[in-house]
């Protein structure tokens, strides 16, 4: 894998009902209601009436000092099961929700495969990798937590890799 490649997965867990999570996640637009991370989304494009084809601008902010500002085209929407895109922007790639009913409440999956376009960034790769990836999995748990504040839920666990 390229140095400016990066494969995220992310796996939370909350006694919620699956509804009740798919409808939070869904509504990209008040994210930055729950999740400090997400400063800003901003509708560019309406989709179908379930949202494909919807095309979304994400400002995002982690720990370190910069900012990942990216579009998001929505390509598959499966209620209650996934939910995908194709990002452009400061990274380049595709995002994927997966949803799934567990005995005491849902799984929610979220593969991120991008590569960084920021000259600044892949200068950077071969040193601040792990700093990058670090960031990112703050922002996921961050995430997870604030969902679950967001829906009154416990969250159950979070896995990283």
């Amino acid at each position: 894998m390229p140095l400016t490649e990066y494969r995220f997965s992310t796996v939370w867990c909350i006694d919620a009902n699956i509804e009740r999570v798919w409808d939070v996640i869904h509504d990209a637009a008040r994210w930055p209601d729950w999740w400090k991370n997400v400063e800003r989304t901003v509708e560019l494009k309406r989709g179908d009436h379930d949202g494909v084809g919807a095309l979304h601008r994400y400002v995002w902010r982690g720990v370190l000092p910069y900012r990942v500002v990216f579009d998001m085209r929505v390509t598959r929407v499966e209620p209650l099961s996934a939910l995908e895109g194709e990002a452009s922007g400061t990274v380049e790639g595709t995002g994927c929700w997966r949803f799934s009913a567990l005995a005491e409440g849902t799984q929610i999956r979220y593969d991120w495969h991008v590569r960084t376009t920021r000259f600044w960034m892949n200068l950077l790769a071969p040193l601040a990798r792990p700093l990058f990836r670090w960031n990112h999995d703050v922002i996921m748990r961050e995430g997870g937590h604030a969902l679950a504040r967001r829906l009154n839920a416990r969250l159950i666990r979070i896995e990283q890799w």
